[in-house]
């Protein structure tokens, strides 16, 4: 199998391309290295490309090794041909490869299997021929045996159809029209099996819709119901008639008296007994595992927004976990995210201890110098938020706050991480700080957290979780080496995710920045045990050292290239206290970039890299995002009228709409439909997770408390 051409016209890239990238992978290279620093291999193939590469890769290769593995196992037996040989070779999936193997494979006590070992296979062979000139009664007789436990005619023609019938549901071409028969004109039905009118399944009250044209969405839910006991899910075809066509045209031997009516009855029973159970199965789980893969696709650019979201840097934030009978945990956090003060108050039911709290918030505002208050979105939020804003219309202070969300924050806090960094605090003291921290550096505090607990996909529990940890995993990855990651103050629960740095690596680097005080320059890396050459390789560029004695350590630009720098400076008569001093203007000329990078030996690619590096050194690329919206005033629920313009900001994407944060601490809904005048196929075609929005009131529902919210204004 040409596994590098296979992947090239699948992902439309070049051949060279693909085998330059195989190179690269199994030379140990990261994917987010690759991407970064291997441009003039890969032809500037970015991550998103390059992860599907590395999946289908495995995919491939684990085919390969299957289809060996198999034509092996059919070798030892002895019956293996040429033609099965290259009909194996030849198969593109897993199931075909398995469809093939399957009339060799070792089966467990079979109906077939047992008839078999009674001696019944010769007299299924006679009416598989379907040329018998006396009844099959006669020709039976002959096989009843007591030993054998076949005490019967008909017993014995009973245990033929059954070999016959699995014969049948053996053969890989009948499975494969059939399979591909009943997608396209299948139909899933789907029925209540309890009369719960609250039932969030309600909808699905004998339910229909073509396989072929179900959304993903709707599989995952009606897994989810059908797990619950709430749902029954079937798999239901209008006719049998083409199938019974197909099964006779390549079997039957119409106007064969004694074996006819025999036959058709050993179809429907494979039919009805062995292939479409199966198939139904094979379907029902094609259809979950395309439907994973698209929420999985969405979880990953939600998550990867989230991730992007720009940090507020030099404010000192305090960071409020709402509660009510325990009280709202207070946490102040200055601008390095160092915690400044912890403290409880109780301004929520059932204490409503207003003045109190209001004093003591205050105090804390004024001692600090408090520039931002960040309000976890969990339980008491809508009062905590109250009393925030009250607080600030009262005092008349200079001071904004925001509704974070907390997704997440309870799984840190209670967390063996949490408890090293905070021992001193308790559970929701550490929860304070997260909501805090999440506001100044998202990236950073979200790391701490695994992925699918952050919030922000659909069904997540319900799927396979390695593929879902594998992804969002992923997602992390690019987006921390996208952003880089400060050398001297990162935890290492960011630098685990750092190209090339595992878990212990990580925790190598921190112990090196204790003992030895901050990193000076990139070249101390080569000084942390157990980071070696090919690690130091894969990572030196992603980590950066602000005030290290070296300018383009403060960059993405790879140790490897700096002589390429020196180069180019001397080109553009340029020195590095340009750099340092930030009054570089690399402006280079399309005309003149290729021979400019003839002259210092470098790809063009990697010198347009450089340049913009240069040019804004130690450039943040998250605040190119949409900066999150403040507030000092709250809206309520009751104030909702239908028609009222207001502004929010995307919290979550899902295949049917988006939700919206418009501050009433209950996201609005807003459907597909309603996003775009234009058609779109997924809400990810125009939005992304954190954008600001202009949204109108359609419906308010308070006894459900949902929002009907539309962008078509």
């Amino acid at each position: 199998m040409n596994i590098e051409g296979i992947i090239a016209q699948e992902l439309n890239i070049q051949e060279w391309q693909s085998k330059s990238v195989v190179k690269l992978i199994d030379e140990g290279n990261t994917i987010p290295f690759i991407s970064r620093y291997r441009k003039e291999a890969t032809g500037s193939l970015d991550d998103e490309v390059l992860r599907k590469f590395e999946e289908r890769l495995n995919y491939l290769r684990n085919l390969e090794e299957r289809k060996q593995t198999v034509i092996k196992a059919i070798d030892e037996q002895g019956k293996l041909t040429e033609e099965l040989r290259a009909e194996i070779e030849k198969a593109m999936t897993l199931v075909e490869v398995e469809d093939l193997y399957r009339p060799y494979k070792l089966k467990k006590k079979t109906r077939a299997a047992i008839a078999k070992e009674k001696g019944l296979l010769p007299l299924a062979d006679q009416i598989w021929e379907q040329n018998l000139v006396v009844p099959i009664e006669e020709i039976a007789e002959a096989f009843i045996n007591e030993e054998k436990g076949v005490l019967t005619v008909q017993e014995a023609i009973t245990g033929a159809k059954d070999i016959l019938a699995e014969r049948i549901s053996d053969e890989p071409e009948y499975r494969k029209w059939i399979r591909k028969y009943i997608f396209a004109n299948g139909t899933l039905k789907v029925e209540r099996k309890t009369e719960n009118e609250s039932s969030v399944y309600t909808m699905y009250a004998d339910y229909k819709e073509p396989v072929r044209a179900i959304p993903g969405h709707r599989i995952l839910a009606m897994n989810r119901g059908e797990n619950e006991k709430e749902l029954s899910v079937k798999i239901e075809i209008e006719t049998q008639e083409e199938i019974d066509k197909m099964f006779y045209d390549h079997i039957l031997k119409i106007g064969a008296i004694y074996t006819e009516e025999l036959m058709k009855s050993v179809i429907q029973d494979a039919y009805e007994r062995l292939i479409f159970p199966s198939i139904d199965r094979e379907i029902r789980n094609e259809l979950t595992e395309k439907a994973e893969i698209g929420a999985i696709q969405v979880f990953s650019k939600n998550l990867k927004q989230i991730l992007m979201q720009q940090p507020i840097v030099n404010q000192v934030v305090l960071g409020l976990d709402p509660a009510y009978r325990t009280g709202c945990k207070l946490a102040v956090v200055d601008s390095t995210s160092k915690v400044l003060a912890t403290k409880v108050i109780y301004p929520t039911p059932p204490h409503n201890q207003i003045a109190e709290a209001s004093k003591s918030v205050l105090e804390l505002i004024k001692k600090h110098s408090v520039n931002l208050i960040s309000i976890g979105n969990g339980t008491a939020s809508r009062e905590s938020e109250k009393f925030i804003a009250d607080l600030i219309k009262e005092n008349k202070l200079d001071i904004q706050y925001i509704i974070v969300n907390e997704a997440g924050a309870s799984v840190y806090s209670a967390s063996k991480l949490a408890t090293e960094e905070f021992p001193d605090f308790d559970v929701a003291e550490r929860s304070a700080v997260s909501i805090a921290r999440r506001l100044q550096d998202p990236l950073a505090e979200l790391v701490k957290i695994e992925p699918k607990a952050i919030g922000v996909g659909q069904y997540q529990h319900d799927m396979n979780q390695k593929n879902l940890k594998e992804n969002l995993d992923h997602v992390v990855e690019d987006v921390v080496n996208n952003v880089g990651v400060d050398l001297n103050t990162a935890s290492a629960s960011l630098l685990k995710y750092v190209s090339g740095v595992n878990d212990k690596i990580a925790k190598s680097i921190v112990d090196h920045r204790e003992k030895n005080d901050r990193f000076k320059n990139r070249e101390e890396l080569k000084k942390v045990k157990g980071l070696g050459p090919k690690a130091f390789e894969q990572c030196a560029g992603f980590l950066r050292i602000a005030d290290s004695t070296n300018v383009l350590d403060s960059t993405a630009v790879h140790p490897e290239s700096y002589k390429v720098v020196e180069g180019l400076l001397k080109e553009l008569s340029f020195s590095y206290d340009d750099v340092k001093n930030k009054s570089f203007d690399a402006a280079v000329s399309e005309s003149r970039m290729k021979e400019l990078a003839d002259k210092i030996q470098v790809g063009v690619p990697t010198l347009t890299d450089i340049l913009k590096e240069l040019k804004k050194p130690g450039r943040d690329p998250r605040s190119e995002m949409p900066t999150p919206v403040f507030r000092n005033d709250i809206l309520e629920f009751k104030d909702l009228r239908e028609n009222m313009v207001l502004e929010g900001v995307v919290r979550n994407l899902v295949d049917f709409g988006v939700f919206v944060d418009i501050g009433v601490h209950q996201d609005g809904m807003v459907h597909i439909s309603e996003i775009t005048d234009k058609y779109i196929k997924h809400p990810l075609e125009v939005l992304n997770i954190g954008d600001t929005v202009k949204v109108k009131v359609l419906g308010v529902d308070e006894v459900r408390k949902r929002i009907s919210l539309t962008m078509k204004i």
